[in-house]
């Protein structure tokens, strides 16, 4: 990941410390310029941080076709950003899908949690 995101996130570190960080649900997007950009490579360095804080990742894996029109990443969506700023895979459907799922395990995890 950017350093920028790297030094923002270990800001987080009096938090975790206090436990306010564990058992929230927390879900990845990328993007990069190029094809092989290291999309998955990102997403997985952002949720091992997120591991620490105790925090529950809620990827959108395989759990629905429309993550193909997106390059089929299953740690969450990315895409394509070419150099003229347009993206070049439709990720719309991907997005929504990925969110519709964090919401999802958030509910399971708040009413879990009543």
């Amino acid at each position: 990941m950017p350093s920028q995101m790297k030094q923002f996130l270990d800001t987080t570190g009096g938090l975790w410390f206090q436990g306010k960080l564990a058992n929230k649900v927390v879900s990845a997007m990328t993007s990069a310029q190029n094809a092989h950009g290291g999309q998955e490579a990102t997403i997985l360095s952002l949720y091992t941080t997120m591991y620490h804080w105790g925090a529950i990742v809620a990827a959108p894996g395989y759990t629905d076709p429309v993550t193909f029109g997106a390059g089929g990443n299953p740690y969450g969506t990315s895409v394509t950003v070419g150099h003229d700023g347009k993206m070049i895979e439709d990720v719309q459907a991907t997005v929504k899908h990925q969110v519709k799922r964090t919401v999802t395990v958030a509910e399971w995890v708040k009413k879990a949690n009543q």
